[in-house]
């Protein structure tokens, strides 16, 4: 029952985020009909419903794990390198002007790949190896689609970039990641990463 809620909330979370890769002249057509605030309200309760039923699910899951191999000790220090430049490319999804966005194009995306690999590397239970492949198959198709959106709007030039830009980018990515590896990933998730 709680893999099946973890999945639940897996597949509408996911679901909900995929509807630009997979029906993106849908989605703009439903934008269009209930209007742009509508549909991100609607965006924004089932994202949450799902995330919700996802957290809960995995949290139950992983009291009763069902291993499928264990990972050297070796993997956490690979994961927590690929972390932290998952950590420094997500801030460059918001940080204008910086030269990893210029370059990545879709930096956030990246990250979430990065963060995906990083813990299918450290971890290696049913509910991990779903949990992490889901959002790392997840990634690569919107990493796909964005870019193709990116071609076919002719929207891949290069915008200016500032070496301060990229130097915050790095610096506050790097201090997220500390923050985040050795405070709230033990107080959220339960598992102190260097602990």
């Amino acid at each position: 029952m709680d893999m099946l809620i973890m999945l639940t909330g897996l597949v509408l979370f996911l679901g909900v985020h995929s509807v630009r890769i997979f029906a993106e002249d849908w989605r703009n057509r439903q934008r269009r009909r209930l209007g742009a605030d509508t549909w991100r309200g609607i965006y924004a309760v089932l994202s949450l419903v799902g995330l919700g039923l996802l957290v809960w699910g995995y949290g139950q899951v992983r009291e009763t794990p069902t291993w499928i191999w264990i990972p050297p000790l070796g993997m956490r220090h690979a994961a927590s390198l690929f972390n932290l430049l998952a950590f420094i490319l997500l801030v460059a999804a918001y940080v204008p002007g910086n030269a990893i966005k210029a370059k990545v194009h879709h930096p956030m995306v990246a990250g979430v790949k990065l963060w995906a690999v990083a813990h299918l590397m450290a971890n290696g239970s049913l509910a991990h190896i779903i949990l992490f492949g889901s959002f790392l198959a997840w990634a690569v198709a919107d990493f796909i689609a964005a870019r193709k959106r990116d071609r076919r709007n002719l929207s891949s030039h290069a915008p200016a970039t500032t070496l301060a830009a990229t130097g915050i980018t790095v610096v506050v990515g790097v201090l997220a990641w500390g923050v985040f590896a050795f405070w709230l990933h033990g107080w959220l998730i339960g598992i102190k990463p260097f602990g």
